[in-house]
C-alpha cells in the first residue's frame, strides 16, 4: 500500500479544494476535489428571513444531525452551502443565528473528512494512517494500563496522537516549504505541531500562535465527533471576559534555611482540567444533580455526569509529555538521537499545555470566564491543601508560589509521602523539582535566592544585575556569589557574609583608587525612541540620549533600536544643559568618571540580591576633617 504526507490543502479559483501531499521519495503529488462546498449551519427549519438570504448567496439548503456541546443532545440543524467567497460571510450576518461560518475553508474540508496535516496516509482510502508496531503498542499499554481502566476516553486519545507522532518523519529542509534558515530541530518540531494541531506544515513552521493551534485541535476533535462548534458567545457561557482571580501565592516565612526542598506540581492548569474535569460543558453543566459538586472559592460547579472533551484533550498531551516523552528523553539507555527527539516533543506539548489556561480567559473563539475560573480555583485549592497536608504531617512549609511549596529540611521520606498524598488525594503529580543547600527567602513574594547543590546560583524575581550593566559590577557579583557556593551551615553563611563584604569593600577601594580599566566601566543601552527627535524636544536628557546627542553632534548616524555605550563622568555643560556621560571614545582619562556615581549603582545592584539576605553593603562614612580638627 503506498502512502504520503498531508502537507497543505488550499482553495483554487474555482472553489476547489486542492491537496497536496509528499510521497516517500521527496516528490509532491496534488489532488483535487471540486465536490465539497463551504457551509455554515443555522437553525432549522429555516424562517422566510433566513431563505431569502439563502437566495442572495446563490446557495442551497439541506438538513444536518449534530451534537449540542453543552446538553449532549442531538439537534437537527439547516447547513448552507454557498459559491461566492466575498458575500458568504457578510450575507450571513443577516441570519437570525450562523454557527461554524468563521472557520477556513480548506480547514473545514480537513475536519470533516478526518484528515491529519503532517501525516501519513493511505493512497487508497486517503485516510490516516494509524498504526505502530506490536512492540511499541505492547510498551504503550504497560505505560498507560492505569489510564486505559479509568479513563477510556482520554486513553483513546492518547493513543491516536501517539500513533500520529509515531510516524516517522522525512529529513526535508525547511525551503521545500518556502521557509529559510530553519534547522532540523526546527523542521522536527513543525512536524510534531502539524500532527497534533492539525495544521498546515507552512503554518506550523511559521506560527507563534498558540491560540490557533489549540482552536484547531478543539474543533479536529469537534468535527471528529459530530458536535456542533458552539459560537463565541455561547463558549463564553454568557459571561463577559473579566479578570480571573489568579493562582495562590502564600508569604514566605523569611530567613535563612539550609537543605530546603522544593516541590512542583507538574503541570498544574493542565493537571487541574484533566484530574477535576473542567471543560467548557462541564464547569456549571446543566444536570440539577451535579449543583453541589461546587468548586471551592468559585461560584461555580462541575458536572459529575459526563467527562468535559477539554480536559480529555489537554489530560492527554499532558500524560503523552510527563509518562512518555519526559521520562524518554532523560532515559540513558535510548539513543542519544531518539532522546533529542522526545526532548523536542516533550517542549512542544509544555508550550501547548502551558496556554491552556491563558486561552481560555479573553481569546475569541476559545475564550471561557467560567472555565478559566474553574481552574485557577482549583490550583488554589490544590496548594492549599497540599500545604496543611504538609503542616499536618510535621513537615515545615516555608513558602509556596502558583505550583511550588518550599519544605525546610525535609526528609527524602517526608517528601515521598507528601507525594504519594498529593497523588491519592487530588489525582496530581507533585515531584521534587530542586533542592537548595542555602536558600534565603525575604519578606516579599516571588523574590528568592538559592544555593543549588552544585554551587550553581539560584536568583528568582530580584534583579542581580540589569543585562546593560559594565563588566566591573557583573564582576564584582559574580564574585560575591561565588563566596557562597559552598555555604552549607549557618556557620559557613556567616562567614560568606564577611568574605562578600571584603569583596565589595575592595571593588569600592579600586574605584576610588581608580585602579579599574575604563572599558570595563561601560554602560550599553538600546536606544527606543528615534534619537533625532528625542534630543530636540528633551529638557533633562536620559544618559543614553546625553551620549546619542553628542555622537550626532560628532556625525555619527543613528536611528531608534541602535545601541550606543558611554561612561558616566563628573558633571559638565553641554549646549546649556547638565551631562553626565559621554560616548566611550570621547572619555580619555579614569579621572573623568564620577567615582561615586559608580559606587552609588554598584550598591543598589548588589543590595538588590544581597539585603533580604540580611547582607546590607554601604559604603563607610568618613569623617569630615573640620569636624575631626573640632572646628
Amino acid at each position: 500500500m503506498n502512502s504520503f504526507y498531508f502537507l497543505d490543502a488550499m482553495v483554487t479559483e474555482t472553489n476547489a479544494i486542492k491537496l497536496k501531499f509528499l510521497d516517500e521519495n521527496g516528490k509532491i503529488k496534488e489532488v483535487v476535489d471540486d465536490r465539497y462546498k463551504p457551509y455554515f449551519l443555522i437553525p432549522y427549519p429555516p424562517t422566510n428571513e433566513d431563505l431569502e438570504v439563502i437566495r442572495y448567496l446563490s446557495g442551497n439548503l439541506q438538513s444536518a444531525e449534530k451534537i449540542e456541546l453543552f446538553t449532549g443532545e442531538k439537534r437537527i440543524f439547516g447547513k448552507v452551502f454557498w459559491l461566492n467567497p466575498k458575500i458568504a460571510l457578510k450575507a450571513a450576518g443577516r441570519m437570525r443565528q450562523v454557527w461554524e461560518g468563521e472557520i477556513e475553508f480548506s480547514k473545514s474540508y480537513v475536519y470533516d473528512n478526518g484528515l491529519v496535516f503532517g501525516a501519513l496516509h493511505s493512497e487508497d482510502q486517503l485516510k490516516p494512517v494509524l498504526e505502530v508496531s506490536a512492540e511499541a503498542k505492547e510498551k504503550f499499554k504497560r505505560t498507560f494500563i492505569e489510564v486505559r481502566t479509568k479513563d477510556p476516553l482520554k486513553y483513546a486519545q492518547i493513543f491516536y496522537w501517539f500513533t500520529l507522532l509515531s510516524q516517522p518523519i522525512p529529513k526535508l529542509s525547511s525551503e521545500v516549504f518556502g521557509v529559510k534558515e530553519v534547522n532540523q530541530e526546527g523542521i522536527y518540531s513543525a512536524w510534531m505541531l502539524s500532527r497534533i494541531a492539525n495544521i498546515p506544515l507552512n503554518e506550523a513552521l511559521n506560527s507563534r500562535r498558540v491560540s490557533d493551534w489549540i482552536k484547531s485541535i478543539i474543533y479536529t476533535h469537534l468535527r471528529k465527533n459530530g458536535v456542533l462548534i458552539p459560537t463565541s458567545e455561547e463558549l463564553r457561557r454568557g459571561k463577559p471576559t473579566h479578570r480571573v482571580v489568579g493562582a495562590l501565592t502564600v508569604s514566605p516565612t523569611p530567613g535563612v534555611y539550609f537543605n530546603t526542598v522544593v516541590c512542583d506540581f507538574e503541570s498544574l492548569y493542565p493537571s487541574c482540567i484533566d484530574s477535576f474535569n473542567l471543560s467548557y460543558e462541564t464547569v456549571d453543566c446543566l444536570h440539577t444533580e451535579c449543583r453541589s459538586n461546587k468548586i471551592p472559592e468559585v461560584d461555580y460547579h462541575v458536572c459529575t455526569k459526563r467527562r468535559g472533551f477539554y480536559s480529555v484533550l489537554f489530560g492527554a498531551l499532558k500524560d503523552l509529555r510527563i509518562k512518555l516523552f519526559k521520562p524518554a528523553a532523560r532515559d540513558a539507555s535510548l539513543p542519544e538521537e531518539e532522546r533529542k527527539m522526545a526532548n523536542l516533543a516533550a517542549k512542544l506539548l509544555k508550550l501547548i499545555l502551558v496556554s491552556s489556561y491563558g486561552v481560555t480567559v479573553r481569546i475569541h473563539g476559545v475564550a471561557c470566564p467560567p472555565l478559566a475560573d474553574a481552574i485557577t480555583g482549583y490550583s488554589r485549592y490544590s496548594l492549599k491543601e497540599t500545604w496543611k497536608m504538609a503542616e499536618e504531617k510535621g513537615l515545615r512549609p516555608l513558602y509556596g508560589d502558583t505550583d511550588s511549596i518550599f519544605l525546610d529540611n525535609a526528609s527524602n521520606e517526608q517528601v515521598e509521602w507528601l507525594v504519594k498524598a498529593v497523588k491519592e488525594r487530588f489525582n496530581l503529580d507533585l515531584a521534587v523539582e530542586k533542592r537548595y543547600n542555602l536558600c534565603v527567602l525575604p519578606k516579599a513574594k516571588k523574590a528568592y535566592f538559592g544555593i543549588l547543590p552544585d554551587g550553581t546560583p539560584d536568583i528568582k524575581g530580584v534583579t542581580p544585575i540589569k543585562s546593560n550593566a559594565p563588566r566591573f559590577i557583573n564582576t564584582v557579583f559574580q564574585q560575591c556569589v561565588k563566596a557562597l557556593s559552598t555555604v552549607k551551615n549557618l556557620e559557613d553563611f556567616e562567614q560568606a557574609k564577611k568574605v562578600i563584604k571584603d569583596i565589595v569593600k575592595k571593588a569600592i577601594e579600586d574605584l576610588k583608587n581608580r585602579r579599574v580599566m575604563l572599558e570595563d566601566l561601560v554602560y550599553t543601552v538600546r536606544l527606543y525612541f528615534d534619537p533625532n527627535e528625542k534630543v530636540a524636544e528633551m529638557k533633562t536628557a536620559a544618559q543614553q540620549y546625553q551620549c546619542a546627542l553628542q555622537l550626532i553632534d560628532s556625525g555619527k548616524k543613528l536611528e531608534r533600536w541602535d545601541t550606543v555605550s558611554f561612561i558616566k563622568v563628573k558633571p559638565f555643560n553641554y549646549k546649556g544643559k547638565a551631562f553626565t556621560v559621554k560616548p566611550v571614545e570621547f572619555v580619555k582619562s579614569l579621572y573623568e568618571i564620577n567615582v561615586e556615581d559608580y559606587i552609588r549603582n554598584l550598591l543598589t545592584a548588589l543590595n538588590q540580591t544581597f539585603q533580604p539576605m540580611g547582607i546590607k553593603l554601604e559604603t563607610e562614612k568618613e569623617t569630615e576633617i573640620s569636624k575631626w580638627l573640632g572646628f
